[in-house]
């Protein structure tokens, strides 16, 4: 149930930054398609971030320090990036223009998903109850 909240959460926070910023399209004519579109592209974005970002963490860990930590925005925006690519290759109809736009992308995605997020249960919280 978590995984589906945490889902749910992310296909939010993209759609917020998909019609927040311009240079984030999503083609879908229907308003179903760009919902079923957006929980598909938040998917991938999670297993991305599941996959891949741990490794580009710990191959850029100097510059992470070096940056105090500033350096994850340049990471979010890749996984921003990796997603739109991935997403076109399966022909979903969603996708990030630009680095920079990736970049604010991922601000507003982290920030929603960080306050939406704030509502599903931890693991903790469910084993202390148990």
């Amino acid at each position: 149930m978590r995984l589906v909240l945490r889902l749910l959460a992310n296909a939010a926070a993209l759609a917020v930054a998909t019609f927040l910023l311009s240079g984030i399209t999503l083609t879908a004519p229907t308003t179903q398609g760009q919902v079923v579109t957006l929980l598909v592209v938040a998917l991938i974005f999670g297993v991305l971030n599941a996959v891949v970002k741990p490794i580009f963490t710990l191959v850029t860990v100097p510059l992470l320090l070096l940056t105090l930590g500033l350096f994850l925005v340049v990471i979010n925006a890749l996984m921003l990036l990796l997603t739109s690519w991935v997403s076109t290759r399966v022909d979903l109809g969603w996708s990030v223009e630009g680095f920079g736009t990736a970049v604010l992308g991922a601000l507003i995605v982290s920030v929603v998903s960080f306050f939406l997020n704030a509502f599903v249960p931890d693991r903790r919280s469910d084993r202390r109850r148990g």
